[in-house]
């Protein structure tokens, strides 16, 4: 599949910004499974000083300075891309989740996409004993991993409710797990940390859903706003699995990668420092198009 991204994120200030420093997470790169043909980010007003390159898990990152006096803040991302991801593999054919565990804390790889990273408390995943033991029900001795992988998702769809306004950017997941509400951030916080706490790796994925669906298709739940889902660690032959349990899917092709990481932490759009007093309002629009 071939789309068109494009988002629109306006910050508007209370007050007048004397000073800012912002970092942004909002670059598309090629991965395996993804081709970039064309991007462009764009801030207004235009930083004093603008760097690019690449952070420790592979995200393309840009930090900006602005120094001019501002009560808005604007950034446009648009980009081509190309997702082209391999079928889905057999469920049942994926080693024994326990075997996954085993191999995972033997790992002696810390490259960026080790499974090392992924198996400890993050910044904003904690290991919980309640989501552990809700997860724990997915996980039976000898399941295949991605089979109890699918079923913890499938089961976070069925039994939690998605409600925008429910949780903020802050809440923890056990407050979301009690809660049984919540967003895809949410709702992928939870699935992490009940697989993490299981010792199986599992990291979060920023990114964007289609917009435009097939005629009579159901639109999926968190499309024309950024999405955020879960990578699963299958072992070293079959490596990582994408998992929606917003939408109780394997990530496929309506799914767009931005950013992966621990958590949301890692991968949020925009980070940032301003010299301000009051409040601000935050605005984004999304629309992610099929090309032909």
């Amino acid at each position: 599949m071939i789309y068109d991204v494009r988002q629109e994120t306006t910050y508007h200030y209370a007050s007048t910004v004397a000073y800012a420093r912002h970092v942004l997470r909002l670059g598309l790169i090629d991965r395996s499974d993804q081709r970039v043909q064309a991007a462009v980010l764009d801030v207004s007003p235009a930083p004093v000083d603008r760097r690019e390159g690449l952070d420790f898990f592979g995200n393309w990152t840009t930090w900006v300075a602005l120094d001019q006096p501002h009560d808005r803040l604007t950034v446009r991302v648009a980009a081509r891309v190309v997702v082209d991801r391999p079928a889905a593999i057999d469920a049942a054919t994926t080693p024994a989740w326990e075997d996954v565990r085993a191999a995972a804390f033997a790992s002696a790889d810390l490259s960026p996409q080790s499974p090392a990273h992924f198996l400890f408390p993050s910044r904003q995943v904690s290991l919980d004993p309640e989501i552990r033991d809700y997860a724990a029900s997915s996980f039976t001795p000898g399941r295949p991993v991605l089979d109890g992988a699918i079923d913890l998702m499938r089961r976070i769809k069925n039994e939690f409710a998605y409600e925008i306004g429910a949780t903020t950017a802050s809440t923890t997941p056990p407050m979301s797990f009690a809660l049984r509400r919540g967003v895809c951030q949410d709702f992928s916080h939870i699935m992490i940390s009940g697989m993490r706490s299981l010792g199986i790796p599992a990291a979060y994925v920023s990114g964007y859903l289609r917009t435009v669906q097939s005629p009579g298709e159901v639109k999926l739940a968190g499309a024309d706003a950024m999405h955020a889902w879960v990578l699963a660690w299958c072992g070293a032959e079959i490596g990582w699995i994408g998992l929606d349990p917003t939408n109780g899917i394997l990530a496929g092709n309506d799914h767009v990668v931005l950013a992966i990481g621990r958590d949301y932490a890692d991968v949020a759009p925009i980070d940032g420092v301003i010299f301000a007093s009051g409040g601000q309002r935050l605005e984004v629009a999304v629309e992610v198009a099929p090309v032909g």
